[in-house]
């Protein structure tokens, strides 16, 4: 069975940093497009970053120059290094994974991780 686990996340102040972690078991992802999605309060999950399975990354333009998607496949572990935290970036945040080497173009990756929260106080 496929799991995804967060961690990392906390309460920060604005500027500040977190590095977000996602551990994959049940089976390796060292071949397949992962991501990091963030869901705020009353409002729709959005597209953060995503990582190919030769380590090119997309960023959405509201983190752009923040945030680093990086992977170690040896540990089939998928991070996010976050800086300069803004107020707004306060969401749960959820990594996925997906059976294509290629970020899904609707975002509809195939497995999906519990989230772990991140609040940014300003």
């Amino acid at each position: 069975q496929v799991q995804l686990v967060e961690s990392g996340g906390g309460l920060v102040q604005a500027g500040g940093s977190l590095r977000l972690s996602c551990a994959a078991s049940g089976r390796t992802f060292s071949r397949n497009a992962m991501g990091w999605f963030r869901q705020a309060p009353g409002k729709e999950r959005e597209f953060v970053s995503a990582i190919t399975w030769s380590g090119i990354t997309y960023y959405a333009d509201s983190v752009k120059g923040r945030f680093a998607i990086s992977r170690d496949n040896a540990k089939n572990t998928v991070y996010l290094q976050m800086n300069s935290l803004k107020p707004e970036d306060t969401a749960v945040y959820y990594c996925a994974a997906d059976d294509s080497r290629v970020p899904p173009t609707r975002g509809d990756y195939d497995y999906w991780g519990q989230g772990t929260q991140v609040t940014v106080s300003s």
